[in-house]
């Protein structure tokens, strides 16, 4: 386990243990299944989610695959990705209609992707880490529903907690790293 992992879980392990503690000294048994319920199967999501695209990104790095193109700036790319404004283009000669649509039919075939493909990219989406969290996830919620236990001010609050505490540890980190090279 890295160091940033081991430091989430035991901010997440902190935050529930006041969550409990809070729910119980304030409010009843009720909102104490809420918040556990939600804040476990929402740490869970969390935590495999990290997990799952963390074992992407190390065999994409070990297979040397790279997705991104930095030939164009961020700006570039979010205000003209289909690069019609670029100032490079090259003035090609009036061509035929039917010619243009065989050559931009051919152009699509080459970049059709396969099936195998497809099912590396979406590996980290169908992870079992990921469909097991948000079975807990989907499975909690029905059981507090049937049960009429759900309360949802505090269910909400309890999803919401592990999203805030990985983002925070997570910018947090991305400032001492700051820090430390500046």
């Amino acid at each position: 386990m890295t160091k940033i992992s081991s430091q989430i879980l035991k901010t997440l392990v902190i935050v529930d243990i006041i969550v409990v503690l809070i729910s119980i000294i304030f409010f009843d048994i009720k909102v104490l299944w809420n918040t556990q319920i939600g804040f476990i199967s929402a740490s869970l999501v969390m935590l495999a989610s990290m997990k799952s695209y963390q074992r992407m990104v190390d065999a994409r790095v070990e297979h040397n695959i790279i997705t991104i193109d930095d030939s164009k700036d961020v700006i570039d790319q979010l205000e003209d990705p289909y690069d019609l404004y670029s100032e490079e283009i090259e003035q090609e000669e009036e061509k035929p209609l039917v010619e243009v649509l065989k050559d931009e039919r051919k152009n699509l075939k080459e970049n059709r992707r396969s099936l195998g493909q497809t099912l590396k990219d979406t590996k980290a989406a169908l992870s079992i880490y990921r469909l097991g969290a948000y079975a807990i996830l989907i499975l909690g919620f029905l059981y507090l529903n049937r049960h009429d236990l759900l309360h949802i001010p505090s269910y909400l609050l309890a999803l919401s907690l592990p999203m805030l505490v990985v983002v925070w540890i997570l910018v947090g980190e991305k400032h001492k790293s700051d820090e430390q090279e500046g």
